[in-house]
């Protein structure tokens, strides 16, 4: 109960409409714990513990993302930026559709001081790359704020960026060059580019050795980055469901550990008079945990990783100190753990998803467990094995599709059957290899390992292309959840898992039905007009028609493209058709407005959008237009004013 109170306190700050102070949220706490501890003092207060200790959370859930978010504090750019040059070293290389993308630890930029530099940045390079991970570059570079949410209530990357101190994006103009500064005097910042340029030179060796074809996807899941994989067989994973395995996350580390964990208790049981004297459980979850760690910092250690490290961490921990490894009560730890040390991955799809597929199944395999032993009787190990298996892939594509849902809008169509092929493969033939691999390295036959490793992983690729290509695959797309939605919903699963018997049935079903009606009842998007000028108009249920800007520089009128060549648009007036009916876009002057002939005198002046950062317009089933502005800049610390 106190984990779900902590994600929801966290849940909380980050909704606030301004930033707490830190004086504030202590006092919030402090005053949270003394209630609580006279609650569980006084028998006549005993009946509110329970609450008292969830109010407690969600105070401390608060506090931590107000510390979380001063204490990474960097400076940010402002307004757009140059052509000017950038020095730092390449942290990390992405792919990205127009281009590598390079993280960059700036040493400095030209025209800004200490104090205005940014500590990292993200540097589109459109051209061929002649430099490499841990390397000091000099770049000649257009810089500019992370972007805003392009609608409310979409992926907010400004806030990402804040707690990842990336204080700009841009793109390279011609192509960055290597320089001749050493590393950064930063013990750390030093250490930690060396480990990039390790993980870089691991990358390419692990792509010229696993062969052609799954190179690429080898490279990924080995040392987290991406950059090798082709667009194709990105698409592929994203639209068959397999998505999940180019994130190096849970499943990642749960191999990786569970594999060591295997090998070395199995291994040591061999040992009679060891096994005889020492829990041998102790010493292999020593080195599943160390194995775990390594793969943490070969990988990059990104936030989904560090979040799959404590879960890990968690895990073995409770196998040292005696106690049930896979249980609700580590689940919650690993979950307060993460909100404390990394709140702002509370509100993100990965940790949503992450701990909702956990929970549900050991929620479910608590059940199932229960009758193991005549299940697996009856079935055959076999047969027990292969439903164990399908109901590992149903339970936790069930749980993870709300949120799928919130933060896509959309699920993969065949992605139960793809996860069902696939993960087989990179359980008991994927993994095991890679475990080959690394033992088999100091005797001269890692390559040998590698390629049979990248033979398994075409096979996924295989699966990939064929249930995203095929008959009935692609996406089932939805119309937007709105948060109350997805609220309820949670707590709906996160019921089903602390209530027992036909109990969790019945208490989440009795959630999940308001939840419904929430969904279908909510105003829906049907315009939004981007501070760039771009106009966003909804035609269908799930279609978005994009009008862009091709001129307009703030001096002489706006210059759409691609609107209807029809009648009703010639001149300077057009007739848009939307799902809540037709708009009237007047172009006439440098100032024009979009007006709503069947309301009370609804209109939208381009003055007012550029000035409020935009405009959506919400239509309920009634046809009620309902008018959102985003929030006001400066009102939280990643919502800086130009």
């Amino acid at each position: 109960m106190l984990a779900f109170s902590l994600c929801a306190g966290a849940v909380a700050y980050f909704s606030l409409p301004v930033e707490p102070g830190l004086a504030l949220c202590a006092a919030g706490v402090a005053v949270g714990f003394l209630v609580w501890l006279a609650c569980r003092s006084a028998w006549w207060l005993s009946w509110l513990s329970a609450p008292a200790l969830m109010a407690l959370g969600i105070a401390i859930g608060i506090g931590a993302g107000a510390v979380r978010s001063a204490t990474v504090a960097s400076p940010v750019i402002l307004s757009q930026t140059g052509p000017v040059i950038v020095e730092g070293w390449v942290r990390d290389i992405e792919p990205g559709a127009k281009g590598a993308r390079l993280r960059l630890d700036v040493q400095a930029i030209a025209g800004l001081d200490a104090a205005q530099t940014p500590r990292v940045i993200r540097l589109t390079h459109r051209t061929h790359l002649e430099v490499s991970s841990g390397r000091f570059v000099r770049c000649y570079a257009v810089l500019r704020p992370p972007p805003s949410p392009s609608m409310p209530g979409d992926y907010d990357f400004r806030r990402q960026a804040w707690f990842e101190q990336l204080g700009a994006v841009g793109y390279v103009q011609g192509r960055c060059r290597g320089g001749s500064l050493g590393a950064p005097r930063d013990r750390m910042s030093a250490l930690s580019l060396e480990v990039a340029a390790f993980r870089r030179r691991l990358a390419e060796h692990v792509r010229k050795a696993s062969g052609e074809r799954a190179g690429g996807f080898a490279a990924a899941l080995v040392s987290g980055d991406r950059s090798f994989m082709s667009q194709d067989d990105q698409e592929a994973l994203r639209a068959s469901g397999l998505s999940h395995l180019l994130a190096i996350s849970g499943l990642h580390m749960s191999i990786v550990g569970g594999l060591v964990y295997l090998l070395v208790w199995r291994g040591l049981a061999l040992v009679e008079p060891l096994a005889l004297r020492v829990a041998v459980q102790k010493p292999a979850a020593i080195a599943a945990l160390t194995a775990s760690l390594a793969y943490l910092v070969i990988s990059g250690a990104s936030v989904s990783t560090q979040r799959a490290f404590i879960m890990s961490a968690v895990v073995f921990g409770a196998v040292l100190a005696d106690r049930a490894a896979l249980s609700l009560r580590s689940y919650a730890i690993a979950m307060m753990l993460v909100v404390v040390l990394q709140p702002e991955s509370v509100m993100t799809p990965g940790f949503q998803m992450s701990f909702a597929a956990t929970g549900a199944l050991i929620a479910v395999y608590e059940a199932w467990s229960r009758h193991r032993a005549s299940r697996e009787r009856v079935m055959g190990p076999l047969r027990y094995a292969w439903v164990s298996l399908m109901l590992t892939s149903l339970v936790a594509g069930l749980a993870t599709a709300p949120f799928a849902l919130f933060h896509f809008n959309r699920v993969a169509a065949l992605g139960f059957i793809a996860n069902l092929l696939a993960m087989p493969i990179i359980t008991f033939v994927s993994a095991p290899l890679a475990a080959f691999t690394l033992l088999a390295t100091p005797f001269g036959q890692g390559d040998l390992g590698l390629r049979l490793f990248g033979f398994s992983l075409e096979g996924v690729l295989a699966v990939a292309h064929t249930f995203s290509s095929g008959d009935g695959a692609g996406w089932i797309g939805a119309k937007p959840m709105p948060e109350l939605t997805l609220a309820l919903i949670s707590i709906a699963l996160a019921a089903a898992m602390l209530a027992r018997g036909i109990g969790r049935v019945l208490l989440a079903g009795a959630i999940l039905v308001p939840a419904a009606l929430v969904w279908e009842e909510a105003p829906q998007p049907i315009l939004h007009w981007a501070p760039s000028g771009d106009l966003f108009v909804q035609s269908g249920e799930t279609g978005w028609t994009r009008y862009p800007v091709t001129d307009g520089d703030g001096l002489s009128p706006l210059q759409f493209s691609g609107l209807p060549e029809t009648p009703l648009c010639a001149g300077t007036v057009c007739t848009i058709t939307t799902r809540a009916g037709p708009f009237i876009l007047n172009r006439v002057g440098p100032d024009p407005v979009i007006s709503v002939p069947d309301s009370d005198g609804t209109a939208i002046q381009w003055a007012d959008v550029a000035a409020d950062g935009g405009y959506t317009l919400l239509s309920d089933r009634a046809g009620t237009l309902h008018p959102v502005r985003p929030p006001p800049c400066g009102s939280r610390p990643w919502r800086a004013c130009p």
